[in-house]
């Protein structure tokens, strides 16, 4: 219900802001072409922004022949999340990250980089897909997916009008120098929407995503790990359309690391001690082993191998002394 209040409020943001760089830009006629424009944007984001954004960042559909383990993993995690199990993507870049789209659980999308497989650990691609799994669970990849839709068209509005003149119509309360402001002013408010969104919904998917795959410590090793990367590997895709950046699990354009007003993403740090601090409450080590009452066996269908030039490292084992290793399998 939450989720659902919170994805109306923002349509109707966006929407206002829409109505607002048109009434700046052709005044009471800029204000109704923009409103069925936002109109059109909000029907369009809802039903297909996910594909647009896939697609946006080159994204590609991987067959279960071409990385069977990463499909495995997908699969068994997406069980223990409860959810029905999303179509798997790769983007194809060095630079380790993910995210996820879809406006439902049942229509739903995992894109992670080739870059995220062959720099972290099972534990670590593990855990990574965890988070998002947990997003596409509480259903913030509707919300993310449409923020970065309307905030992209929001711009496009504002040169649109601009280039057209739009500051010269008479109704118009501050002509040209208003329709100039729009194209300032109304990217920058859309930016702060997506990341206020954002760093809240980290935090919690961290959480969570920690709680479904039980290793809260690969999790923060994994942040480290691509927080890392990122800033020396870059994203194409990413760079290219901005706008998406909120929605994968670490910004993918720069190292930022405070959090402020500006940040799309909570400081790594920040949230590795917040994965810590879970781990000490769930028992579990910086192996994901947590004391069992006694050795039980488990079955590991991730493997470790190559597929389709993707690699997946090997998946953890019980010990023998009844610890879990790699509770996600």
């Amino acid at each position: 219900m939450f989720n659902a209040l919170r994805t109306t409020v923002l349509l109707a943001a966006m929407t206002a802001l829409f109505m607002l760089v048109g009434y700046f830009i052709g005044g009471t006629g800029g204000m109704m072409i923009a409103f069925l424009f936002a109109a059109g944007t909000n029907l369009f984001a809802y039903w297909n922004s996910d594909k647009l954004v896939l697609r946006m960042q080159n994204a590609v559909p991987v067959e279960r022949s071409r990385a069977p383990e990463l499909y495995d993993m997908v699969d068994i995690l997406s069980r223990k999340a409860g959810i029905p199990t999303p179509r798997v993507y790769v983007i194809e870049t060095d630079q380790p990250n993910a995210f996820a789209t879809g406006r439902d659980p049942s229509n739903a999308a995992v894109a992670v980089s080739s870059g995220l497989l062959r720099h972290l650990e099972t534990r670590e691609v593990a855990a990574v897909v965890a988070h998002e799994l947990a997003h596409i669970r509480s259903r913030d990849t509707l919300t993310m997916t449409i923020t970065a839709t309307l905030a992209g068209a929001v711009s496009m509005l504002a040169q649109f009008g601009l280039f057209f003149g739009g500051g010269n119509n008479r109704d118009n309360p501050l002509g040209g120098i208003g329709a100039l402001l729009m194209v300032f002013l109304a990217p920058l408010a859309a930016m702060l929407v997506q990341m206020a969104i954002s760093r809240t919904r980290e935090y919690e998917a961290d959480r969570d995503g920690a709680e479904i795959s039980g290793d809260p410590l690969a999790l923060a090793a994994a942040l480290g790990k691509i927080a890392t990367l990122a800033g020396r590997r870059v994203n194409v895709a990413a760079e290219r359309n901005p706008a998406m950046a909120h929605m994968y699990i670490v910004n993918p354009l720069s190292g930022q690391r405070m959090d402020n007003l500006f940040a799309t993403h909570p400081d790594t740090g920040n949230r590795i001690t917040a994965l810590q601090r879970l781990a000490g409450e769930m028992r579990t080590d910086d192996k994901g082993m947590r004391p069992r009452p006694r050795p039980r066996s488990t079955s590991r269908p991730v493997t470790g191998g190559v597929s389709g030039g993707w690699r997946v490292p090997s998946a953890g084992r019980s010990g023998e002394d009844g610890e879990q290793r790699g509770p996600w399998g």
